[in-house]
């Protein structure tokens, strides 16, 4: 059929079908298909269920009275709601000021990860280097094998890094797995573009800072997820490394825990479990906040890699 012929024959059925607008098609839903909806459906929200529960208990635990935690009247509906312990946890010590701490270190944190993970990633994504061949082995070693706690402690020590925001920043700026993501990512970004920026005049940083960058959203916010949380939730280091008004409310927390599983009271441990649900609420709800913002870009680099061409 020659080029004319099928012209014509496309814009008659356009016609037929009422203009150039599309037409949805219906596409009808066999009997298999409708159980594997049903079942589908069904596992989704059991699955949805079970994750949501703990969090739930979590939250209702929180604002019930320690009375009702005594009694051991508890569920996902809080019992005598109260709002008393969030002021306890809130006044009490010094919360806001390790909670101050913790967002001044995960946002240094996460942005130190993300400029030295990215500036090693992306040379690291270009094949035709000779210098990537050698060094990639090297760091992938790094993820199975470590110095171990007291070769690290006594570099930390002896860098005079003691008590300071790079003790707990540092010794986890750079994540081996993560930076292999980022290499993979960087991997397929088109070599045309690249191409044109160096003829335009860009310089490799240029490229990778004007180019490689601006199309590495997904990742990036897929990254600065996971580097955030690591910070958020690191307690370890602080442990280690930091004096008590530099702690972050993660070893804040640990140590309110310890205290309240110390005693062998059980009524005591339960009304204590109301101070802990509280300062996990108050932990958890920032990640919680931030996650919809950058869902979709979690979701596109979570999928790296799960389709080859």
């Amino acid at each position: 059929m020659d080029k004319k012929r099928f012209i014509s024959r496309l814009r008659e059925r356009r016609g037929a079908l009422g203009g150039s607008k599309a037409v949805p098609l219906k596409v009808r839903e066999n009997t298999g298909y409708k159980v594997f909806l049903v079942f589908n459906t069904i596992i989704m929200v059991i699955v949805s269920v079970a994750t949501l529960y703990p969090f739930l208990y979590l939250v209702s635990q929180s604002f019930s009275s320690s009375t009702a935690l005594a009694a051991g009247h508890t569920g996902i509906i809080p019992k005598g709601f109260n709002i008393d312990t969030y002021k306890s946890v809130l006044t009490q010590g010094d919360f806001l000021g390790y909670y101050k701490n913790t967002i001044i270190y995960a946002i240094v944190g996460t942005l130190s990860s993300l400029i030295t993970s990215s500036i090693l990633a992306y040379p690291l994504s270009k094949t035709n280097l000779k210098a990537t061949r050698i060094l990639t082995p090297f760091i992938i070693f790094t993820m199975y094998f470590g110095g171990g706690l007291i070769p690290n402690y006594v570099l930390v020590i002896r860098l005079g890094l003691k008590n300071t925001m790079g003790a707990f920043i540092l010794p986890m700026m750079i994540s081996t797995y993560y930076v292999l993501l980022m290499k993979s990512f960087f991997a397929g970004t088109p070599k045309d573009l690249e191409e044109a920026g160096e003829l335009d005049g860009l310089s490799k940083f240029g490229v990778f800072w004007r180019i490689a960058l601006p199309l590495s959203k997904p990742i990036m916010a897929t990254m600065t997820l996971f580097y955030a949380v690591m910070y958020w939730n690191n307690w370890y280091q602080a442990f280690l490394y930091l004096r008590k008004e530099k702690w972050p409310v993660a070893y804040y927390l640990q140590t309110i825990i310890r205290g309240s599983t110390a005693t062998g009271d059980q009524d005591a441990q339960k009304v204590a479990s109301n101070v802990r649900s509280c300062s996990m609420v108050l932990t958890v709800l920032p990640i919680i906040l931030v996650y919809p913002f950058i869902q979709k870009y979690y979701v596109q680099g979570m999928m790296l890699g799960g389709v080859k061409e």
